[in-house]
This record gives C-alpha cells, sequence and structure tokens, in this order.
C-alpha cells in the first residue's frame, strides 16, 4: 500500500524579511544620503601609504636640517638654562624654557607635520569629492553596546582586515629580508667605518627599505581601495521595495497623486461648465463632441473655446446650455476639428475663422428673427 502525506508549509518563511534581495543599483538619493552620513569608499591604506611615503621623503629632504636641530639640543638649552636660571629659579623662568623648549621642537617637527597634514587632505580628496557633515561625530548607542561591538569584533569586514594586516606584515617582512640580505657584506666591515659613516650607510639601508615598501604597500592599497568601492557600492544596493518607498518618499504616492489629478480634474470640469451658460454657442456631434464657443471683440480676435468635452462631457455641456437658452448647433465636422486642435481658453485658428463665422451668423440671424 502507498500512503501520501500532505505537509503544510508558509512560503513566506523564505521570504526576506527586508523586503527581498538586493538587486537594484543605488539610487542617486541614496548614495548623496549615505555621504551625509559620513559612508564613503574609502581606504585607510591609501592614506597610510602617503603618509608613510611622505615621512621618507621628508627624512630624505630635511634629514641634514632635523640631524643639525637634534645635536644642537644640549648646547642650545644649556646656554639658555644659563641665561635664565642663573639667578635662581623662578615661574617666569621656567615657562620661559617650558615655552622654549616647545618652539624648538615644533621648528624641528614643522616639516614632518606639515607634509602629514598635506598628505593628508590629498590622500582624502583623491578618493572621494571633499564634504564636510557633523552626523559621524554624532553618539550612537549600537558604537557603545557590547552586543554590537562582539558582533564586529568577528565579522566579515574584521577578517578582511586581519588577512589584510597579514599580508602587509608579510610583505614587508620580505622587503626587509630582502634588503639586509644584500646589504649583509657591509656590516661585516662596519668596524673599518668611522661613525659618521656608519650612519650614512644605516641612512642609505632605512631609505631604500623605505622606498621598497612604499611601493609594495602602494600595490595593497589601490587592491584595498577597488575593495572598499565595490564593498560600500554593494552594500548600497536597494531591494524593489526600497526603490519603490524611495520614489513614493521623494516623488510623492502615485495613488495620491492620482487621486489629487483627480480632483483637480473634476474642479477644472465644474469651472468649464459654469462658462457654458456665458457661451454664444455650442457646436456638436450629436452622439460624441460639444464645444461651447463665446466671442467678445474687446477681449479677443477670434471666438474662445470655454468647454468643450466628448462624450458623457458632450450631453452635459449641451443640456446645460440647453437649460440657460444657449443655441446648439450641430455641425460634424466642425465640431470634431475644434475638439481635437483647439485647447480650452484659447482662440479659433484662422483656418476656421470661416466656418465659425457662418455659425455665429446662423446663431444672430435666428436672434434676429426672434425678436
Amino acid at each position: 500500500m502507498h500512503y501520501t502525506y500532505l505537509l503544510r508549509m508558509d512560503l513566506q518563511f523564505f521570504a526576506d524579511s527586508e523586503g527581498g534581495e538586493k538587486t537594484e543599483e543605488p539610487t542617486a538619493k541614496k548614495i548623496e544620503d549615505s555621504r551625509k552620513e559620513g559612508q564613503v569608499a574609502k581606504s585607510q591604506e591609501i592614506s597610510s601609504v602617503a603618509h608613510l611615503a611622505a615621512l621618507f621623503l621628508c627624512l630624505k629632504l630635511f634629514m641634514s636640517f632635523t640631524s643639525q636641530r637634534l645635536l644642537n639640543v644640549f648646547p642650545h638649552f644649556y646656554r639658555e638654562f644659563d641665561v635664565k636660571i642663573g639667578d635662581g629659579f623662578n615661574d617666569i623662568a621656567v615657562w620661559q624654557l617650558v615655552l622654549d623648549a616647545i618652539l624648538y621642537f615644533f621648528i624641528t617637527a614643522a616639516p614632518y607635520i606639515g607634509a602629514a597634514l598635506v598628505i593628508s587632505f590629498f590622500a582624502q580628496s583623491l578618493q572621494f569629492k571633499w564634504k564636510v557633515t557633523a552626523k559621524p561625530l554624532k553618539p550612537k548607542f549600537s558604537k557603545i553596546n557590547p552586543l554590537s561591538g562582539f558582533k564586529r569584533l568577528f565579522s566579515k569586514e574584521k577578517l578582511v582586515e586581519l588577512a589584510l594586516s597579514l599580508v602587509k606584515l608579510a610583505v614587508f617582512a620580505a622587503v626587509i629580508y630582502s634588503v639586509i640580505k644584500e646589504r649583509a657584506g657591509i656590516f661585516i666591515t662596519a668596524y673599518d667605518l668611522t661613525i659618521k659613516d656608519c650612519l650614512g650607510v644605516l641612512f642609505d639601508i632605512v631609505m631604500e627599505i623605505g622606498i621598497k615598501i612604499c611601493m609594495a604597500y602602494l600595490i595593497i592599497a589601490f587592491a584595498d581601495l577597488l575593495y572598499r568601492r565595490w564593498k560600500h557600492k554593494k552594500d548600497l544596493k536597494m531591494t524593489k521595495q526600497e526603490v519603490k518607498d524611495e520614489f513614493k518618499n521623494s516623488e510623492g504616492d502615485p495613488q495620491i497623486k492620482g487621486q489629487q489629478k483627480q480632483r483637480m480634474r473634476q474642479a477644472a470640469q465644474r469651472r468649464m461648465m459654469q462658462a457654458v451658460p456665458e457661451a454664444d454657442v455650442v457646436i456638436t456631434n450629436p452622439t460624441h463632441f460639444a464645444v461651447a464657443l463665446k466671442y467678445d471683440n474687446t477681449v479677443s480676435q477670434a471666438p474662445v473655446v470655454v468647454a468643450k468635452g466628448a462624450d458623457y462631457l458632450a450631453f452635459k455641456i449641451r443640456d446645460i446650455a440647453l437649460e440657460n437658452d444657449v443655441d446648439v448647433v450641430e455641425n460634424k465636422p466642425l465640431a470634431r476639428m475644434l475638439y481635437a486642435n483647439v485647447e480650452l481658453g484659447d482662440e479659433i485658428p484662422p483656418e476656421l475663422y470661416q466656418a465659425v463665422a457662418e455659425v455665429l451668423a446662423y446663431v444672430y440671424q435666428l436672434h434676429k428673427k426672434v425678436s
């Protein structure tokens, strides 16, 4: 015997609770909103390699200046101490020494500080357009929530950063090992060199290591930047529902806009019907079109269409005209041409002057006979 079992399953269980899969490209508004929140595709490695390159460049350019300043530290402060403290300790003399020390070391470090500031600005500007926003500085509970912090600690992003750190460590170690291996012979003969020569050789080795590390680091940084941009774009992708919701919020709900248009059409129709009693004539195609004309030579050079409609509106215009003793004239071709070619509130075109003049003359003639 065969048994058949029926299993009920709610397919909504498999549905995405956030409105579906994120398959849509981010809209301009979504990208702009993310920038306002401080979320941009940037690589910290670009800034790091720029700072590292700036450091070695400054060492190359300002090494003589820096070494001279450092060598003069003790003579300089010995003289200052003798001048300012020679007559005894006092608050003013101590503060003058402190300020002098701060100024001395600031001048020594000024080239490096200036290079760091300039490099920081350009390193960020090359990655994305500059935009000032204070939103990232606002406190968020999620940033101090231990549970959220624990989740971030073991997130996919942290694993990527760990892998990147291991790659950098391996590359830097390989560069340092290769340079030292090439220069190993120098260390054997170093005892024949003076201290000044030894320092010069050491400086050359450090500069070579720095240049090669910067070159390797630059490749890693650009790879990281490409990954960050890909991930940022992927994170900004939207579901179809999110796109619809954003359109509703920015452009308005289509259903509400449709209702508004409907109310506007109804208001326009009411104003149009109120103008029918003032018309001179209503030209009809009895079952389809009706066009009401009014001619006032003090206002316009030609008759003006004050109301027009098709089907139901045509019947309504004709009924209002009859109720208000406005003449209704049947002229199928003229009614069709007026309805199709003349907008509400516009004068009739010159090519219809003759046909409309004949209708108006007929209406005026009727009124003369009646009077």
